[in-house]
């Protein structure tokens, strides 16, 4: 008996070694949670599935076993176990974008809220870039997939959500398993270019974006609509082309000045590129507000520090980000999404005033 009693606390000693060998690699298993709670795997996994009806003891004596030795579960696993992967594909056009770092941030932040991980991969705005990103992420078996704007076609956005969830943003579009999230690009140029009339200028060039996004071609019609509300003539000489660049703004300026055509504000068609304009502006000797009002439109968390602070559009990145994820999380739960953007505002800073 004394031999027996012997061997079995070898054994449990033998046991304890083992656990905290484990716990020290970091490799302490679903198995070894519940031999020490005193139950069986099987009902481990229910309970952290939350798919288990048990006793509170029971529940209790597991949850401190996983306090105790540090088991960390296998979300991977866990979602395998329910069909999914508890992973979520986002196709952005560009990581170190300020405007899309910030939607990036709430996406992130609302699916980890969720126990969900982003997998983040850029698309360069090219549409077989993006539809390659798409191929990628579902051989991931990821359980949805955001599109931040993007140039793949509402066709191709329309064929993915049959295989499973798609959100996508600077779309109206509707298809079954397809959640789109619109901002008006149109009234918040209409906005920014208010403001200027209503400050008395009348000469206000314009820097449009990349004609081949939807927003820019919006933006462009918001910023025509107000300018021939108040009377004036459209002029396509005060319309430049532009990119999004911060380079294509300092471009945009350098051509406009050397046009000698009279302008005393500039409206650009995003942050970036207002930065890159008031860059031409100050190597050219004109100072903003004094010389020049410049406005942009984003509201990217640096237009807060330049000098002087930038006039822009909110455009709420973080939210839409926040908003993209949330409408991923519903659909995945099989319901309806009913986020909705904000509408535009304009933030008055220190880069506008009357002209002179």
């Amino acid at each position: 008996m004394a031999r027996k009693t012997a061997s079995a606390t070898g054994a449990s000693t033998g046991r304890r070694r083992n656990t905290a060998a484990a716990q020290e690699a970091g490799k302490v298993t679903l198995e070894m949670v519940a031999a020490a709670a005193g139950v069986s795997p099987s009902t481990v996994s229910r309970i952290l599935n939350d798919t288990a009806v048990v006793s509170d003891d029971k529940r209790a004596a597991v949850d401190e076993a996983i306090a105790r030795l540090g088991f960390v579960p296998n979300p991977v696993a866990r979602g395998l176990a329910g069909g999914r992967t508890l992973s979520v594909g986002v196709v952005t056009q560009a990581i170190d974008s300020p405007f899309y770092g910030g939607a990036l941030r709430g996406i992130e932040d609302e699916l980890t809220r969720a126990g969900y991980s982003p997998l983040f991969v850029s698309g360069h705005w090219n549409a077989m870039a993006e539809a390659r990103c798409i191929d990628t992420l579902r051989s991931r078996r990821v359980d949805g997939i955001i599109v931040l704007t993007g140039r793949l076609s509402d066709a191709a956005l329309t064929a993915c959500a049959q295989h499973l969830p798609v959100v996508v943003t600077g779309r109206r579009l509707q298809a079954p398993g397809l959640y789109a999230l619109h901002f008006d690009n149109f009234e918040g140029a209409r906005l920014a270019t208010h403001h200027l009339l209503s400050l008395g200028h009348r000469r206000i060039a314009f820097i449009l974006g990349d004609t081949r996004h939807a927003d820019s071609k919006e933006r462009l019609r918001g910023y025509r609509a107000a300018i021939e509300a108040a009377g004036l003539a459209y002029e396509p000489s005060l319309v430049l082309p532009g990119d999004y660049t911060e380079d294509s703004g300092r471009m945009a300026v350098d051509r406009l000045l050397d046009s000698r055509e009279p302008f005393t504000a500039i409206f650009a068609a995003n942050d970036q590129m207002a930065f890159g304009a008031g860059l031409a502006l100050y190597r050219r000797k004109l100072q903003v507000p004094a010389d020049v009002s410049l406005v942009g439109f984003d509201d990217v968390s640096s237009s807060l520090y330049t000098l002087p602070p930038l006039s822009t559009v909110h455009h709420p990145v973080y939210e839409l980000g926040q908003m993209a994820a949330s409408a991923m999380l519903q659909l995945l739960a099989g319901e309806t999404p009913t986020a909705q953007l904000p509408a535009p505002r304009f933030i008055v800073r220190e880069s506008t005033r009357a002209p002179t």
